[in-house]
């Protein structure tokens, strides 16, 4: 069995990680061997082994086997802004085609893989490239992750209509409470009836334990 997803959000900050904590976490009790990847990040700490990315060592020591941290993240950026802005601070560019090299290793080991993106889905990646470019090109299902808060239906309407006008195939979503303040009952129902996609999963504030997910 060979599955993969590109997990994508409606924003910065909204989830993406504990999401797809939970989806490992999901496919393993499923007992299949589940690798993930966050190929870019920003925000990263120097470390005696190099630059590291909190998130993404939370999903490399997740991961059913035990992969080298390069094989989780291709390119740390130590400044917490837009990833195509890190790089250039860094004199470096991001290629697409490294991204795709490690995948395709990771593929060979394991029967799920979840890629998870950096910010939304149009974040620059270069001055040609954007998030969508190296979904594209991995040929990938997208999985929105929905952060529950103020906003929230705008950013997900918008997001769900360009990712389908791109010619992604939109799995579905999943509602993350990040907010504990935001009733979101109501956003949830009014957001399965207008996106064209349907509601994957649910998760509680600060949760990676799935309420409900049909994966």
């Amino acid at each position: 069995m060979y599955l993969s997803f590109f997990i994508t959000g409606t924003d910065t900050g909204i989830g993406k990680t504990i999401c797809t904590l939970a989806l490992i976490r999901h496919f393993q009790q499923k007992n299949l061997k589940v690798i993930a990847m966050k190929p870019i990040a920003s925000g990263c700490e120097e470390t005696p082994q190099g630059l590291r990315n909190e998130d993404a060592l939370f999903l490399n020591q997740q991961s059913s086997l035990k992969i080298p941290y390069k094989w989780t993240n291709q390119y740390s950026f130590l400044e917490p802004i837009a990833p195509h802005l890190a790089a250039d601070l860094k004199d470096e560019k991001i290629r697409l085609g490294k991204v795709v090299f490690y995948f395709e290793k990771l593929r060979e080991k394991a029967d799920i893989i979840l890629v998870e993106g950096v910010g939304g889905w149009r974040v620059p990646l270069s001055e040609e490239k954007t998030l969508k470019d190296l979904v594209q090109l991995l040929d990938l299902p997208v999985i929105l992750i929905v952060g529950l808060k103020l906003g929230c239906i705008n950013h997900a309407l918008l997001t769900a209509e360009i990712i389908q006008r791109d010619g992604c195939i939109l799995k579905g979503w999943i509602a993350n409470a990040c907010d504990p303040t935001f009733e979101s009952e109501a956003v949830i129902e009014d957001l399965k009836r207008r996106i064209n996609a349907p509601l994957l999963g649910k998760l509680n504030y600060n949760s990676d334990i799935f309420e409900q997910m049909i994966l």
